[in-house]
């Protein structure tokens, strides 16, 4: 009996599976899939989703770091008088790009702070970038709006996401939902 019909079929098999397209993971509406925490200087927390980086205040340390990792925009949401030195200068040194949207309370997280962040986080020119506030609080809250609005993830999911990176302020969850709710419309 011949072996050479038993061998062109597997060979065909074999053939065949490597051909087939193969996943390292599956994406799911619930798998995080980018969101890892990282570290790089002294930033807390820091995560990073594909190349945006959510973070607590980097110090001015840290700036030049996040410059070798290949960051291209910082975002800032603090307020001026929140800061005792000068990051927009710094930044501007380093040669990045610098974006002031500063927001503190949840009745200053408007629409338009919300529109202003998107319209960021959504350029891929400024990519990659880094979009911090004091402890990454007021980073959450964007986070949610993105990832339900422009990543299409559950608000369930992406309130999980944004809890991970920081979000504790029931009111700025409370702008949130309105913001998406009147996108949604």
């Amino acid at each position: 009996m011949s072996r050479l019909p038993l061998l062109k079929t597997l060979l065909c098999f074999s053939l065949l599976a490597l051909a087939l397209p193969v996943s390292a993971e599956p994406e799911t509406e619930t798998n995080p899939q980018e969101l890892k925490s990282i570290s790089l200087g002294q930033i807390t927390p820091l995560y990073r989703s594909k190349l945006i980086y959510l973070a607590g205040q980097p110090t001015k340390e840290d700036l030049p770091l996040i410059q070798k990792d290949g960051v291209k925009t910082v975002v800032n949401l603090r307020t001026e008088k929140e800061l005792d030195w000068d990051e927009a200068g710094l930044v501007r040194m380093l040669e990045l790009d610098y974006v002031a949207i500063p927001f503190l309370t949840p009745e200053t997280l408007t629409p338009a702070v919300f529109d202003q962040c998107r319209g960021v986080l959504n350029d891929q020119a400024r990519h990659p970038l880094i979009l911090h506030s004091a402890s990454a609080n007021r980073v959450g809250a964007i986070w949610l709006v993105h990832r339900v609005l422009d990543d299409d993830v559950e608000f369930d999911a992406a309130l999980k996401e944004a809890k991970q990176v920081g979000l504790r302020t029931p009111g700025y969850i409370d702008q949130a939902k309105a913001y998406i709710a009147a996108q949604k419309k």
